[in-house]
């Protein structure tokens, strides 16, 4: 499905229903295609326990064990 700029700014609830269905859009301005939605893909849940994790280069950091608890100590106030 094609829509224009000015289609994306009137009527972005027409076509975000669209992108809902599995269509793509791609949205023209001035005639050239320069932007497409497109539906996102529902990832698989995350196990519990892998919501805590740190990744990438946290990951490895013996310091940090719960997530949740570190985030909350950078959030406290300094005095």
């Amino acid at each position: 499905m094609q829509a224009t700029a000015k289609d994306l700014r009137f009527h972005s609830k027409e076509l975000l229903e669209s992108v809902e269905r599995g269509e793509e859009v791609v949205i023209t301005y001035r005639g050239k295609p320069r932007a497409k939605l497109i539906p996102i893909h529902k990832e698989k849940t995350i196990l519990s326990e892998e919501k805590n994790k740190l990744f990438g280069i946290w990951k490895d950091n013996d310091s940090v064990l719960d997530v949740n608890d570190y985030v909350r100590n950078l959030r406290k106030g300094r005095f």
